[in-house]
């Protein structure tokens, strides 16, 4: 066995995670084609590289596949019930830092908080005899921020493609996604609602609560763990 690594297989997360550990002293490193999907790990002795879209590295820790992984908090725990039971974060890497956030046509200029919304959602409904739409990718984070924030009247709805074209296509009134600068909100006339954020997100590396280690596993953990200084 080994301990298995798994970071983001393509693009600028996996190029800034191989600088991460490249810095501490652990050369991560991208062999053979590039569907291939495979890697090496030079600097620690007992530590294989698994390169996986950061999609599915939540899930791949939740089910003990890999003991490490370097994913974005808002898909761990967008993806896994109870995240903390399941995964520990051991180190925020500096890198993909973005916020997911609510944001409403910028002509609706009277609704800037969650109360507006809910205001804004009620009448929808009385005047469309529907629930107003707020399209994401991220069900359970926004369902939770909105039942917090004490919103009733909406209704969820999942974007396939660009979530900011949803309210230009029509598809939907409102939505939910992550953002790490505005442009493309402003670009959709769309305003941020001046709340905290659902959730700030960023590159992290999580350990498995569910990987299996043998006594060499620990000790190659131990000192990878001691090199990153996590």
């Amino acid at each position: 066995m080994s301990i298995k690594l798994g970071v983001p297989s393509k693009g600028r997360l996996m190029e800034k995670t191989f600088d991460w550990f490249g810095a501490r002293g652990v050369k991560l490193s991208r062999t053979g084609s590039d569907r291939e999907y495979a890697g090496a790990v030079e600097g620690v002795e007992g530590v294989s590289l698994v390169l996986l879209s950061a999609g599915e590295i939540p899930r791949e820790l939740a089910a003990g596949r890999i003991h490490l992984g370097v994913t974005g908090t808002d898909l761990i725990r967008e993806k896994l019930v109870q995240w903390d039971q399941k995964v520990e974060p051991l180190a925020e890497l500096g890198f993909g830092q973005a916020d997911l956030i609510v944001a409403v046509p910028a002509a609706w200029v009277d609704v800037d908080t969650l109360d507006d919304l809910d205001g804004a959602a009620a009448a929808f409904r009385a005047r469309h005899g529907f629930r107003m739409r707020i399209a994401t990718k991220y069900h359970r984070l926004v369902r939770d921020y909105l039942r917090m924030g004490g919103v009733a009247d909406y209704q969820l709805v999942d974007s396939q493609g660009a979530t900011e074209g949803t309210v230009k296509n029509l598809t939907a009134e409102a939505i939910a996604d992550i953002t790490s600068t505005g442009e493309t909100l402003r670009a959709n006339h769309l305003k941020v609602l001046a709340e905290e954020p659902v959730l700030r997100s960023q590159a992290t590396l999580f350990r498995s609560r569910a990987a299996k280690m043998n006594d060499a596993d620990r000790e190659a953990l131990r000192v990878l763990t001691e090199m990153l200084g996590v």
